[in-house]
């Protein structure tokens, strides 16, 4: 080597930087690669995926190879670079060589390629398998020699070697990925799959239709009274019932109101009886997402929610748990919720039955959810006595003012958000 000439010897040198390089990107690339785009390109037929996957399989076997041909270069380039250096500077150059050394391979065997391979990982890693591929099968047996060493070594530390790790995706994992996908997913998709994973951290009890609100025919009417009630009401299916909602007998689909009229215009409660659906009910706790899947399940669009005690609380329809997906269609505050609207003083006017879910998502508050479902409820709670109108409640950084009550209930109050002082 003493032979050689100085300037072939700076070749060899920067030719083994250029493999160091090539070693310490392929590294950095390989395990920078997004698992589920390599899944995706892979089904896809993409070549070079197919090659990293194969490589990424066994993940310790790779990082040997890698590590193996890294260090084996480093240190091939070590000594010659020491040699180099005892040329042009004598006994000096022993010194001079490390520091020398250490600041190339630095900027660019590491830093400089590593940083580009983790900023485009399927630039480097792609082009990169499709070297590794043949050199593992060259260096298969000193890759698992070297493997096995190791792999015993971690087994007495209480490692598994072969153990990939949990690739599975958290539901709040899922969201990070979803808000992150950027101009990948148009702004409504991301928002209807967000509602979709939130359905599951709602029930029915959230959405439903308060008893009080339920709009349906009372058996014990008269038939005047039932077929005026059956041309105005503006409901698809009418919950029929007897003296009490806690009765329901069944739901009527106003298609069939034609046939339950004869030539007269009288009604016929015998036809009646023959053409509603017996009562779809459900406990107020069942998830939505849940009962999504049991309205798919018994071909049904509407439930009764009851209590623990069998006691009706409300309706919940398959449109209503389609609109937590969907969403509103309109982006005027006064359109998305007819319970909230803007007052000319920038304050909020909200109708003492809106759900605490409703005011949170269309407001962007934070309410709290785990008692009261609505407003009046949250208010009477905090309250603790029914009040009278003018009364004024501060929860956290909300500020409330009972403007109407009526029948023991809060209809509506005046709300407004102040800063909340931080500790």
């Amino acid at each position: 080597m003493d032979e050689l000439p100085v300037g072939l010897l700076f070749t060899i040198l920067a030719i083994l930087i250029v493999c160091s390089a090539f070693f310490s990107s392929a590294e950095t690339g390989m395990i920078s690669l997004n698992r589920y785009r390599l899944k995706h390109l892979r089904k896809q037929g993409h070549k070079g995926a197919r090659r990293a996957s194969r490589l990424l399989k066994r993940p310790d076997r790779l990082i040997s190879l890698i590590l193996i041909g890294n260090n084996l270069v480093n240190f091939i380039t070590a000594s010659l670079f020491t040699v180099v250096a005892i040329r042009l500077w004598g006994d000096a150059g022993l010194a001079i060589a490390p520091v020398i050394l250490t600041v190339v391979v630095l900027i660019f065997a590491e830093i400089t390629p590593k940083t580009i391979a983790a900023l485009h990982p399927e630039k480097i890693a792609f082009p990169a398998s499709t070297i590794l591929l043949p050199m593992m099968k060259l260096l298969g047996p000193l890759v698992w020699s070297i493997n096995s060493v190791t792999n015993g070594l971690l087994k007495l530390l209480g490692i598994d070697p072969h153990h990939n790790g949990n690739e599975q995706l958290s539901a709040d994992e899922l969201r990070i990925i979803v808000g992150d996908a950027g101009p990948h997913i148009p702004q409504r998709h991301q928002g209807m799959l967000l509602n979709i994973l939130d359905l599951e951290q709602a029930s029915v009890e959230d959405i439903m239709i308060p008893r009080n609100e339920i709009l349906g025919i009372d058996l014990d009417d008269s038939d005047e009274v039932l077929l005026d009630q059956m041309r105005t009401l503006e409901v698809t299916r009418i919950p029929v019932f007897q003296k009490d909602i806690n009765n329901i007998i069944g739901i009527l689909h106003q298609r069939n109101v034609s046939r339950i009229i004869n030539e007269h215009g009288a009604m016929q409660r015998e036809q009646l009886m023959e053409v509603i659906r017996e009562p779809y009910f459900i406990p107020e706790t069942t998830p939505l997402h849940t009962q999504l899947f049991n309205f798919q399940k018994q071909k049904r669009r509407i439930a009764i929610v009851v209590d623990e005690y069998g006691v009706v609380q409300g309706i919940v329809t398959l449109e209503d748990i389609l609109e937590e997906i969907v969403g509103e269609f309109t982006s005027n505050l006064s359109d998305q919720s007819k319970d909230i609207y803007m007052l000319a003083d920038g304050s909020l006017m909200i109708d003492g039955t809106a759900t605490i879910r409703e005011i949170n998502k269309n407001l962007d508050w934070e309410l709290p959810t785990e008692g009261p479902k609505t407003l009046n409820g949250l208010l009477l709670e905090k309250l603790e006595s029914f009040p009278d109108a003018a009364v004024c409640v501060q929860i956290d950084q909300y500020d409330f003012e009972v403007i109407e009550v009526k029948e023991n209930k809060i209809k509506s109050a005046k709300a407004s958000m102040h800063k909340k002082i931080e500790e």
